[in-house]
């Protein structure tokens, strides 16, 4: 295999003047408004890998004091972290958001209140802490969703209902099964944005090399307007594998930081349902490795044909079934063969993808869906890529065996 660089659009803000940009957004007079000096305001935080989550989310708790106001975060992640409350109040702590560090309250708690009921009759939930504040910030990322596609996917609307919502408006939004999220979604978001307390939402949208893009702030009332555009604009960075078909994907690392089904399908073709579509088109795919941050939920596991003992070790099954029993996605938490080394997990897949030239295999590695500005593609694409076939596509070293250690174990880096 060889190693390359695959080139997307760069448009980025710098982590150092995301505070300024954060406080020019939030600065507007049509936002600065809703915030008055004694409110207690509740500012959300996910369980995803946003990119500069922590400088994000300081940069709102410290405006909301410089107007007097007494901000606290809520995690706002549905069911992940086990559903409950300390398994949720880690995860933050995973990306650095603390109360020592954010400099205020983490007020983590999967106590919920009924809203009200969307017009197809789904229950709407918010988390208790947050309704009870005097506002809510809904601070998260716009990006497609790895499990359907729909005019709001994953953004303020999902934030605000399955990640303010926790467990039972994770459930119900989901009650209905990926084909309805589409209506549901927005539907349960509108009973959200009518019969609380929003303030705004400060969506940030990424690059193709997981770096912040855009931030901007929006105002409750154009919620619905805005947050498609800002999809469009997530939809046209998304990376890609750019030789688009492979017979074998080799994914060095899954988790929750990267997607909810541990591997983003839109990078991977890895699709836990049928209302979704995109992405490499691949025979075979192994997952080699757990991220810690995760806390043993693999869910998603069942998007791979083959997965190591080292993941296997790692699984949590009850914060695993808490998630795909909550998302009614039951592939997600399936369990494929399970293959002792890194070497053994690529060999099944070769030797088991059917109608392949296994002397010349096409693979692609990589190290997980949030990175794939690096890749690595075995000597089958050589030529093509040196002679330009795939544009955007650029070759950094010669062909080279893989090497594995005695125990099996991939050491070649990528």
């Amino acid at each position: 295999m060889f190693h390359a660089v695959q080139e997307f659009k760069k448009d980025r803000i710098e982590p150092s003047r995301i505070p300024a940009v954060v406080y020019e957004q939030l600065s507007r007079p049509e936002i600065a408004a809703t915030i008055r000096p004694g409110m207690s305001i509740a500012i959300t935080a996910g369980s995803r890998g946003v990119a500069n989550v922590d400088i994000i989310t300081k940069a709102i708790v410290d405006f909301c004091k410089e107007k007097g106001a007494h901000p606290f975060i809520v995690p706002a992640m549905g069911s992940h972290g086990g559903a409950n409350a300390e398994g949720q109040r880690e995860l933050l702590a995973g990306y650095n958001i603390t109360e020592e560090t954010m400099g205020c309250p983490v007020k983590s708690s999967m106590e919920t209140v009924l809203l009200g009921y969307s017009q197809y009759g789904k229950p709407v939930y918010q988390d208790k802490n947050a309704n009870e504040a005097d506002g809510i910030i809904v601070s998260c990322r716009i990006k497609p969703h790895n499990a359907f596609r729909g005019t709001y996917e994953s953004g303020v609307c999902k934030m605000m209902v399955v990640g303010l919502g926790k467990q039972k408006g994770a459930e119900s939004v989901h009650s209905d099964g990926l084909g309805n999220m589409a209506r549901n979604l927005p539907a349960n978001a509108k009973v959200i944005v009518e019969n609380s307390k929003i303030l705004f939402a400060i969506p940030c949208v990424e690059n193709a090399y997981d770096e912040t893009a855009l931030i901007e702030a929006i105002p409750a009332n154009q919620i619905f307007e805005r947050e498609p555009e800002l999809l469009k604009t997530a939809f046209s960075n998304m990376p890609s594998i750019k030789v688009e078909e492979a017979d074998v994907l080799v994914v060095d690392e899954i988790g929750k930081n990267f997607s909810g089904t541990g591997v983003d399908p839109n990078i991977s073709g890895t699709w836990s349902t049928e209302f979704g579509k995109g992405g490499l088109k691949v025979k075979r795919t192994c997952f080699l490795d757990l991220t810690e941050c995760s806390h043993g939920n693999a869910n998603g596991m069942g998007l791979a044909d083959i997965i190591t003992q080292r993941i296997f070790h790692k699984l949590d099954f009850d914060i695993i079934y808490t998630n795909c029993f909550t998302s009614t996605v039951l592939r997600s938490g399936m369990m494929p063969p399970v293959v002792a080394t890194d070497k053994e997990a690529i060999q099944a897949c070769i030797r088991t993808a059917n109608q392949i030239d296994r002397e010349h295999v096409r693979m692609v590695r990589i190290q997980n869906t949030l990175h794939v500005g690096r890749i690595m593609l075995s000597e089958a694409y050589y030529e093509d890529v040196v002679n330009g076939k795939y544009p955007g596509v650029k070759a950094v070293s010669e062909p080279e065996a893989l090497v594995f250690d005695e125990e099996g174990t991939l050491v070649t880096r990528m």
